[in-house]
């Protein structure tokens, strides 16, 4: 059984993800906000180089990191610039430098549709067609920029170490409900990645033989901004919610 340690992994996706692979999978979640230790859950600050390397499992098969803070503005002050580059840039990279020490094969690195998200409007692409993985990033934000950033690096390390390296470009994932979720929000049923397609699409990830990949993660919505085509031909991406606005019998049972 493979080992999944996920760093960042108390907040929504970590629960998900957490709920549903240790179906498959040996997981243990690495994350700032646990305050008791358990078998599966473990305090660590991922941005101190020196504790996430001993608390890192040197048998761990993939790593997927999920590390987030809150961000509210476009340009941020100095202290949340800080902030957001020690979790979004300074801790993805140790990620990958401990990665590549204990010779873990791969890395999952949670990025975000926002690395483009000037192409996009309330859940439309203003391409007049899908926004993909060829197009130029352009963020309208500082979250977007330091993503982008870290998705670079980790081709770094895929070129010049064994490492794989798989970005996932986060669509919206709901913290609640996902019918009473899509009925308040006209941009979700768009930009949807329900849970069922959360887990499916870091499934395929986990399993893939990619060196190095960049995916958006959406389930096959109608309408989509996103061009989801490489991730199904690549990782073997199979969504499980499809064009839900004409399936109303879609069930959402996660």
């Amino acid at each position: 059984m493979k080992k999944i340690t996920i760093i960042g992994g108390s907040g929504t996706v970590g629960d998900i993800l957490f709920e549903r692979l240790q179906n498959n999978y040996d997981v243990l979640v690495l994350d700032k906000n646990i305050k008791n230790n358990t078998s599966t859950h473990r305090y660590v600050d991922a941005t101190d180089f020196k504790q996430l390397a001993s608390e890192m499992p040197k048998d761990t098969d993939v790593i997927i990191n999920l590390l987030r803070i809150d961000t509210a503005h476009a340009i941020e002050p100095e202290e949340v610039f800080d902030q957001m580059t020690d979790v979004f840039f300074k801790a993805t990279y140790y990620i990958m430098l401990i990665a590549t020490k204990y010779k873990i094969p791969k890395v999952i690195f949670a990025s975000s549709n926002h690395v483009t998200d000037y192409y996009e409007e309330n859940g439309h692409s203003k391409l007049e067609r899908e926004i993909t993985t060829k197009d130029y990033p352009y963020p309208k934000g500082l979250y977007g920029v330091l993503k982008i950033a870290s998705e670079q690096a980790g081709f770094i390390f895929s070129l010049h170490s064994d490492l794989s390296i798989i970005n996932i470009r986060i669509g919206s994932v709901p913290e609640k409900n996902e019918e009473d979720a899509l009925k308040h929000d006209d941009r979700l049923t768009r930009t949807l990645l329900s849970r069922e397609d959360l887990v499916e699409f870091f499934s395929a990830a986990i399993e893939a033989k990619v060196k190095f990949g960049t995916y958006y993660g959406v389930s096959n919505n109608n309408n989509k901004p996103w061009d989801i085509s490489n991730a199904i031909e690549d990782l073997g991406y199979a969504p499980k919610r499809i064009h839900a606005e004409t399936h109303p019998t879609y069930d959402n049972t996660l």
